[in-house]
C-alpha cells in the first residue's frame, strides 16, 4: 500500500550521490552505538567482540509488477556482523527502480539455521533503517517519504554456498525480489 504524504514547502537541497555515500559510511560507523532494539525480551543487541566485514553486490531485481518506467536495479554495499550475537550494521548504495541514486543504512540480525529448522548454512535475516532516494515524481513510490528520506526494511533468506560466500534473496515489500551475492572478509 502506498501512503501519499504532502510535503511542506521550504528550502532544502538534495545531497549529491557522493554526499549520500559519505552519509551512509558515517552512519555505518556510528550504527552500533546507536542501536537499542531488542532481539527478544531477555537479550539486548551486542555490538562488541569478534566481528567480520562482508561486501555485497546485487546484479538483479525482479519486479512483481513491471512497468515501462522501471530501470535496471543494482546495488553495492558493506556490512559488519558481530560473530557471537549475529547482529549486523551496514549500508548500500543502489540505483532504484526509477534510475535514481539511492542509499540504505541499517541494523539487523542474521539467524543461521533459520531458527533451528534448516542446516546452519541456510539463514534468515532482517534489517531496518533509513532509505534515501525516490524523489520528484517517484516520491510516493515508498511510504512515509519526506524529502527523499523514508524508513526501510528487508526480510531475507540466504544460503552460504562456501565458508566465505553466500547468495541472498531480499523481499522488497510488495514490489519485488532482489538477488544479492556477498563475500566475507575474514
Amino acid at each position: 500500500m502506498k501512503v501519499p504524504l504532502s510535503m511542506p514547502s521550504g528550502a532544502f537541497s538534495l545531497p549529491s550521490p557522493s554526499k549520500t555515500l559519505l552519509a551512509c559510511a558515517l552512519l555505518c560507523a556510528l550504527a552500533p552505538g546507536l542501536a537499542h532494539a531488542e532481539d527478544d525480551a531477555s537479550e539486548t543487541p551486542r555490538f562488541g567482540g569478534a566481528s567480520h566485514w562482508r561486501v555485497l553486490a546485487s546484479p538483479y531485481t525482479l519486479h512483481f509488477h513491471p512497468s515501462p518506467e522501471h530501470r535496471r536495479v543494482w546495488a553495492i554495499g558493506a556490512e559488519k556482523q558481530w560473530d557471537e550475537s549475529n547482529w549486523l550494521a551496514g549500508g548500500s548504495f543502489f540505483s532504484n527502480s526509477f534510475g535514481q541514486p539511492s542509499g540504505y543504512l541499517y541494523v539487523g540480525k542474521r539467524y543461521p539455521g533459520v531458527f533451528g529448522y534448516a542446516p546452519q548454512n541456510v539463514f534468515a535475516q532482517w534489517s531496518a533503517g533509513l532509505l534515501y532516494g525516490y524523489r520528484g515524481e517517484f516520491k510516493d513510490k515508498v511510504p512515509f517519504n519526506y524529502k527523499g528520506f523514508s524508513p526501510g526494511a528487508l526480510i531475507s533468506l540466504g544460503w552460504e554456498f562456501s565458508p566465505k560466500n553466500s547468495v541472498t534473496l531480499h523481499a522488497l515489500g510488495d514490489a519485488g525480489l532482489m538477488l544479492q551475492f556477498s563475500h566475507e572478509l575474514r
